[in-house]
């Protein structure tokens, strides 16, 4: 009951909202300011009711009333209240494209902060269905910060970029955001960060399949680990140099990888391990084929033997007795 009242509520805003926009002859220019106000009543009242469509509505009506009215201040905000009824809604389509437009009005007002801050904000409604539109949010949203000097929360905006591109699997542009993620630590002499980005880094190297490059990464940022750190930096490298599968995963699931940022605890997880040494194929060997073989040259020597035998037995029978053997006639 309580929902009904409210929607009529909210109708009745709607009402003196277009009442306000309306011109006559002593009327020439609709009263804007007044129209926004009565759309941004109409939407709360909407939105108490749960009536999300028709809130979503009288936003979008009143964005257009602060634009005319040269609110760019307001008709962002009322662009952020949109978002959150997107999510609402459940359909996240338009959130990519209203926090754009809101970016833009608070960065024209000159209210860059709360331009990253509504980039920020959207971004983490699209991180977990669509990472790409987030990525790019975050991205606009570190470059904001960059050009406000703010490397601190540049760094922050950065880190979120590079994670997300190591969820997208690609690891080319992960590695560039770490390494720019690196250097504004480093300016921010934020150097336990910097070792927890280093492993990172050389997560994301071995990933592509890159040991030289991993290994240079190591040798660049090594410094600022803590001595855990490098022991199994150590022991990962070696182990991919000398491509020991035993020794690689022993490193992979060390304490501290296993307690670093999800994406780059599922990266050392699903790690293609180096394949090893393989020895090489024992020779084939038939079964039984040396007492084949002997059994072969028993045959040949049998039957030459046999051979043998009669040979002689053909000479001895054709052979004429000699005239000096005297028994040659027998013995009588």
């Amino acid at each position: 009951m309580s929902g009904n009242k409210k929607i009529e509520e909210g109708v009745e805003h709607v009402k003196n909202a277009e009442k306000s926009l309306k011109t006559s002859l002593l009327k020439w220019r609709p009263d804007y300011e007044n129209a926004a106000d009565e759309y941004n009543k109409a939407a709360t009242c909407f939105r108490n009711a749960k009536a999300f469509e028709q809130c979503k509505d009288c936003l979008l009506k009143a964005v257009d009333c602060h634009k005319q009215n040269r609110a760019l201040f307001y008709a962002a905000k009322a662009l952020d209240q949109c978002v959150l009824i997107c999510k609402e809604l459940g359909d996240l389509r338009e959130v990519a494209s209203l926090a754009e437009r809101a970016a833009n009005m608070y960065q024209t007002h000159g209210s860059a902060e709360s331009a990253a801050a509504s980039l920020d904000k959207a971004a983490k409604i699209l991180e977990a269905q669509h990472p790409a539109d987030a990525l790019r949010l975050f991205q606009r949203a570190a470059e904001i910060a960059m050009i406000q000097d703010s490397s601190r929360q540049a760094a922050e905006y950065t880190s979120k970029v590079a994670r997300l591109h190591v969820k997208l699997q690609q690891y080319d542009l992960a590695a560039d955001a770490l390494r720019r993620e690196l250097g504004l630590h480093q300016q921010n002499e934020s150097y336990q960060a910097a070792g927890r980005l280093t492993v990172a880094l050389v997560l994301v190297q071995l990933a592509r399949g890159d040991v030289v490059a991993a290994e240079k990464a190591f040798k660049e940022w090594g410094n600022y680990c803590e001595g855990p750190e490098v022991q199994t930096l150590e022991m990962l490298l070696q182990a991919y140099d000398e491509e020991d599968p035993e020794n690689a995963n022993r490193a992979l699931n060390s304490p501290f990888i296993k307690h670093m940022d999800v994406e780059y605890a599922i990266l050392a997880r699903d790690m293609p391990l180096p394949e090893g040494l393989q020895s090489p194929p024992k020779a084939s060997v038939r079964e039984n084929a040396a007492s084949s073989y002997e059994s072969q040259s028993e045959k040949g020597n049998t039957k030459s033997e046999e051979v043998g035998d009669t040979e002689n037995q053909e000479k001895t029978e054709g052979k004429e007795p000699e005239e000096g053997d005297e028994y040659a006639g027998g013995l009588c």
